[in-house]
Formats: C-alpha cells, sequence, structure tokens
C-alpha cells in the first residue's frame, strides 16, 4: 500500500522553479531539487517522474504566474503608459525573494532552440501577452490616447524590451541603467 503524501506539490513545484531560475535546467542537480523542495529523491522521482517532468512543471507554474500578473496589468483600465511602465518597471524593481532575471527567457535561449516542445510553450505564452499588448494599443490609439504607430510592432517592441532588461539584470545592470531603459522606453508611448 502506497504512503500518502506529506507535502505540498505546489510549493515544491515553486521551491524547483527557483532553482531552475537560478541555475538552468542543465546547472540544476537532482540535489539541488531535494535541497530546494527538502524532498528525498525517490519522492521526487515518484511525485514527478522526472527532472524534465519537474522542469515543465515549473516553467508553466512561472508563465501562468508571470503571464497572468502581465495580462491583469494589460487589461487594467489605466492609460496606456502607465501599463508599460508597470510591465517594464518589474524588471527594474522585481520582487527581493525572486532570482535575477527571467525563467522564461533563460529557457528560451537555453532549451529552446533545440527543443521543440519548449519551444512551443514559449512561443503560446508570447503569444499570448503579444495579442494581449496589441489590442489594448490598439484600443488606447482609436481612444486618441497614442498616435497610429503599428500596434503589434510596438508590442513587441515592449516584450523584447523587457527581456532585454531582465537579462541584463541577471547580468547585474544597475538600477539607473534600468531606468534609463525604461525611459527611452516609455518615449514611443
Amino acid at each position: 500500500m502506497a504512503r500518502p503524501r506529506t507535502f505540498d506539490e505546489e510549493r515544491a513545484v515553486d521551491a524547483a522553479m527557483k532553482v531552475f531560475w537560478t541555475f538552468g535546467y542543465d546547472g540544476t542537480s537532482t540535489q539541488d531539487l531535494c535541497e530546494a523542495t527538502g524532498l528525498g529523491r525517490s519522492s521526487i522521482y515518484n511525485t514527478f517522474r522526472s527532472k524534465r517532468d519537474l522542469f515543465d512543471r515549473a516553467l508553466r507554474h512561472y508563465m501562468e504566474v508571470r503571464t497572468g500578473g502581465q495580462l491583469e496589468v494589460i487589461e487594467s483600465g489605466l492609460p496606456i503608459r502607465e501599463r508599460v511602465r508597470r510591465i517594464l518597471w518589474d524588471a527594474v524593481e522585481p520582487d527581493p525573494t525572486d532570482p535575477a532575471g527571467c525563467l522564461v527567457v533563460n529557457t528560451l535561449v537555453d532549451l529552446a532552440p533545440n527543443d521543440p516542445e519548449i519551444a512551443a510553450a514559449l512561443e503560446r505564452d508570447h503569444a499570448a501577452r503579444l495579442a494581449a499588448l496589441t489590442t489594448a494599443i490598439r484600443t488606447a490609439q482609436a481612444a486618441g490616447e497614442i498616435a497610429g504607430q503599428d500596434a503589434a510592432g510596438l508590442a513587441e517592441y515592449v516584450f523584447v524590451v523587457l527581456s532585454g532588461l531582465r537579462v541584463a539584470a541577471r547580468g547585474g545592470a544597475t538600477r539607473s541603467a534600468q531606468e534609463a531603459v525604461v525611459a527611452a522606453a516609455l518615449r514611443a508611448f
């Protein structure tokens, strides 16, 4: 008879997410995951089947939380410039308990070029955020809030800047440098 689980699976996924976010998929060992989650190897493998399965769950969790937060900002009734500022500012002033950078950007660079399944998941996530921001920009343009530029291109620009900010943060960029980038990006709005 199997023993019942005595741990919170979602908490374990969240802890694993932060380890993968910090060290990447290849840089994370099973021992790192055991230490972060407080689980033994057998519990990890019995629950998640493999390191890859746990990574997939952690990446999905990250995208649900981060994309969900961005979509809330994008779909808010704030002026479009403020929505964009808040999206970008998240890279300048992240949660202090989060690792530097972005798990999605790291995964895009490290795994997506050789993993079609990961690449497709990241593309779906990006497409959802891009579609929402493009719609918000078009709505703002129709209301006369901003000039009629290419809305899809402008939305793509915001997410490219955000990705660059996240990479710069991981590389140790100063806050003042990141603030300057946000100020420059907001001139488009």
